[in-house]
């Protein structure tokens, strides 16, 4: 029986050795949206643990406004626009992509569930624009709380 989270030994080493270099916070993306989010006066945490599942992060956190926001990377969210699929080892990255939507999605339902809206955002997105939607529901919610559905928002995202 093997198990599926342990990648194959024939991974060359330059492969290897490239994916252990894959940043998992202030990408590019983030921090363009970042700065932007900054630049019009919201204010946020950053990198925290979704609230009632301590093993997975938001990149963004509104906390009073109770908004997660998360900047997917097209690879590996699978983005419908530039996924790739890799050709090594193709059946163990389908897997291990595949429960990475999995995982995205059991994150939205679970933060939806106790009052946080998700806003999700492309890392190939308009940061500009994200930011945009951002501030307009954080700012929404700030000032009517009751009125601002807690569900996911996908600022340009097309599902």
């Amino acid at each position: 029986m093997t198990n599926s989270a342990i990648p194959p030994r024939s991974v060359d080493a330059a492969t290897s050795q490239r994916m252990s270099r894959q940043r998992t916070r202030d990408t590019e993306p983030e921090m363009l949206l970042r700065r932007e989010l900054h630049r019009r006066g919201l204010r946020y945490r950053v990198d925290v643990s979704v609230p009632g599942l301590p093993r997975r992060r938001a990149d963004i956190l509104f906390t009073r406004a109770k908004i997660a926001v998360f900047v997917d990377g097209c690879f590996w969210h699978g983005c419908p626009e530039h996924k790739t699929a890799p050709t090594n080892n193709g059946t163990w990255w389908a897997a291990k992509l595949a429960r990475n939507i999995e995982r995205d999605r059991e994150t939205d339902a679970h933060l939806g569930s106790v009052g946080w809206t998700v806003l999700r955002v492309w890392e190939h997105e308009e940061m500009t624009h994200a930011a945009t939607e951002i501030e307009r529901i954080v700012r929404s919610r700030r000032l009517h709380p009751a009125d601002v559905d807690a569900s996911v928002h996908t600022p340009g995202r097309r599902r």
